[in-house]
């Protein structure tokens, strides 16, 4: 069966890291927080300016002034620091953010992202992506593989307006694990009870596969 919001964020911990600093975009992504090894140390990054974001709180324990740039209550580890938005991008810019997870409304076979804008839809802005996509050493997008209409998001093109070009490493959809290459989008893992058939019918990119692709381990 596909990956709830949930199992995808499971599966994207793993990809984490000792001693890595990490932004988590809104949706998905944040998710992520909340399945950290407790024997890992991994310093979250909020482009609002907080370094040191912990677990979504508990029931009747959210403090309303404490948010994450998605403007969801968050908590904060002890060490935790606070600054401007100016200081927080320039962490971000100077490349010092080992890992960046986005969400995605497209992603390309060559590494393009479509995150922020769908044509005729009211937006706020695409907030930090911009310069994440630009600055992080390593993006991995977090999504379902298909939109609410069954359409592929795994496209041989963007439609949408970009974020990025080129810059996905790894994709973690409720159905695969995949990787980006020169080639098309590698098949690396796929969900428990997913077949590889019903991932090739749900990626319109190329899509590569090669001998016996294993489930993910949730």
């Amino acid at each position: 069966m596909a990956l709830d919001k949930n199992g995808i964020a499971k599966r994207i911990a793993q990809e984490l890291k000792d001693g890595y600093y990490v932004n988590l975009g809104i949706g998905i992504p944040t998710l992520v927080a909340n399945y950290i090894p407790e024997d890992m140390e991994v310093i979250l990054q909020s482009e609002n300016g907080l370094l040191g974001i912990g677990p979504f709180p508990e029931k009747g324990k959210a403090d309303p002034d404490l948010i994450n740039a998605g403007k969801q209550t968050v908590t904060a580890v002890k060490g935790a620091s606070f600054f401007d938005s100016a200081t927080s991008f320039a962490m971000i810019r100077g490349g010092h953010i080992d890992l960046t997870v986005l969400g995605a409304f497209e992603i390309s076979e060559k590494g393009d992202i479509a995150s922020w804008k769908i044509p005729g839809k009211l937006v706020k802005g695409m907030g930090g992506a911009m310069d994440l996509v630009a600055s992080a050493k390593n993006i991995i997008v977090a999504t379902t593989h298909t939109d609410k209409k069954g359409n592929s998001k795994l496209l041989k093109e963007c439609t949408l307006p970009l974020t990025g070009v080129s810059c996905v490493k790894r994709i973690v959809t409720d159905l695969a694990v995949l990787d980006v290459t020169e080639n098309g989008f590698k098949l690396i893992e796929r969900a428990p009870g997913v077949s590889t058939e019903e991932i090739k019918e749900k990626t319109e990119g190329n899509l590569i596969i090669e001998g016996d692709i294993p489930e993910m381990k949730i």
